[in-house]
């Protein structure tokens, strides 16, 4: 602070006036306020120093050491704030829409959905190029990964399905491992290397999408032992530990503190993001269950390794990092209310045309009623058992009842497909739909077949 002070007083009283954190409203970087037309009568290193003075004031020195025994710091600067008084009242609270979200009948579902969606973007922003349709196909089914995509995006799956166990679990080095074992299993080249820390001996730099330039090289594999339990008492700490760390600031950390770290041989990405999730399942950020941030950083990888490069290049301000995150989170949270307000809308359509068939939609619980309004815009889609049962997570004999009662009514076709059967989407269901109150009635009455 002194060094900055006597810096910018050298440099005159247009300097200090200058002083200020943000810059338009933005907390920007030496390599973004270069390109920039600085104050009249400042040159940009004048600017620099003043914003660098005023920032010295807001930033607080974390737990954490970069890999030459520096500290980690971040501020709070005005957009931090906005963003996080946002994300609390959006994410953490209850939910004022037109219609009920993400409660009741439809939590299940759209919780799944998320937990898929996560589980393949996360996984293809470490290269698996499995498509989005053949991924669902198989979590959805059931199916067994058939190459190592697929297996990242299963693992992923698995990851995403054990945070939900650990929400009131506390954050130690054996679950970490724990995490990075099922993320990894079966992908890498050395299988042995799966729930453990880098050894000596085994170097990983993370590297420009050319594979030319070294971005970041991680601490030396024999401090990696010391930085996660340092990890984990972070992750752990009081509400009252000073400084204070906002939940969401505090998962966010985690996330780039791991990442900087590195260290695992592989599967490094999707570990941090899995303890993001984990950290704000803990502290009841309940609607953060269902998006996904990994669909907006795959958009923007260029983005997200910037965000990690301004930290470590502007004396481990991490607060660069913080801001990019918060931004992905609000995107991902109103992209997660526009998908249930199209829901709603579909529903709704569904439900208007269940209505005209009359004591047709009284018949019906609400999987059924969820899944007609998929089929009716998937004309020729196949169900499964499976399918229907990990959609809803419900019994397998619920799920098999769901779709023997529907097929009983001619809403969908049966077919034998190996030893299982496929219940089929007919192309002609909106007609079928008006005709099919009296059959469905009584293939309700029958007993099912197992």
């Amino acid at each position: 602070m002194e060094r900055l002070l006597s810096e910018l007083l050298r440099r005159g009283p247009d300097a200090v006036h200058a002083a200020d954190p943000l810059v338009s409203g933005r907390y920007l970087h030496w390599d973004e306020l270069r390109h920039r037309p600085p104050p009249e009568g400042l040159s940009h290193e004048d600017w620099w120093a003043g914003i660098k003075l005023a920032r010295a004031g807001l930033l607080k020195v974390l737990p954490f050491r970069d890999k030459h025994g520096g500290p980690m710091r971040f501020g709070m600067p005005d957009p931090v704030l906005r963003a996080l008084h946002n994300i609390d009242r959006r994410a953490a609270g209850s939910l004022s829409m037109e219609s009920p979200v993400v409660s009741g009948e439809d939590r299940d579902r759209y919780l799944v959905s998320s937990l898929i969606e996560e589980a393949i973007t996360s996984s293809q922003l470490e290269g698996a190029a499995t498509t989005r349709e053949e991924a669902k196909a198989m979590l959805r089914s059931g199916r067994r990964p058939r190459n190592r995509s697929e297996r990242m995006i299963f693992n992923n799956f698995q990851a995403m399905e054990r945070i939900r166990e650990l929400r009131a679990e506390p954050f130690t080095p054996e679950r970490v491992l724990e995490l990075h074992r099922i993320v990894t299993a079966d992908t890498l080249d050395d299988p042995g290397a799966a729930g453990r820390l880098r050894v000596e001996g085994e170097r990983v730099q993370v590297v420009d999408a050319q594979h030319v330039n070294v971005l970041h090289d991680p601490p030396a594999a024999a401090d990696l032992p010391a930085r996660l339990a340092a990890l984990c008492d972070f992750a752990d700490r009081a509400d009252d530990a000073e400084p204070f760390v906002h939940p969401v600031i505090r998962a966010i950390l985690l996330h780039f503190m791991l990442g900087y770290d590195h260290p695992f041989v592989d599967g490094n990405g999707r570990t941090a993001r899995a303890l993001f999730y984990w950290s704000l399942a803990r502290d009841g950020y309940w609607l953060l269950e269902y998006v996904s941030i990994s669909r907006l950083l795959r958009r923007a990888p260029a983005r997200y390794s910037r965000a990690y490069l301004y930290t470590e290049t502007d004396d481990n301000d991490a607060t660069y990092f913080i801001i990019h995150q918060l931004g992905v989170i609000e995107q991902a949270i109103a992209a997660l209310y526009e998908y249930l307000d199209r829901k709603a809308v579909e529903r709704r359509s569904a439900e208007n045309l269940l209505r005209h068939a009359p004591g047709l939609s009284a018949d019906l619980n609400h999987r059924q009623v969820a899944l007609l309004s998929h089929a009716l815009r998937h004309p020729g889609h196949d169900y499964t058992v499976e399918s229907h049962r990990r959609s809803h997570r419900v019994t397998t004999q619920t799920a098999r009842t769901d779709l023997l009662r529907l097929a009983g009514g001619g809403l969908l076709e049966q077919r034998k497909r190996g030893r299982a059967f496929v219940f089929r989407v007919p192309d002609d269901l909106r007609g079928r739909i008006a005709a099919a109150a009296g059959p469905l009635v009584e293939a309700r009455r029958k007993p099912t077949r197992r």
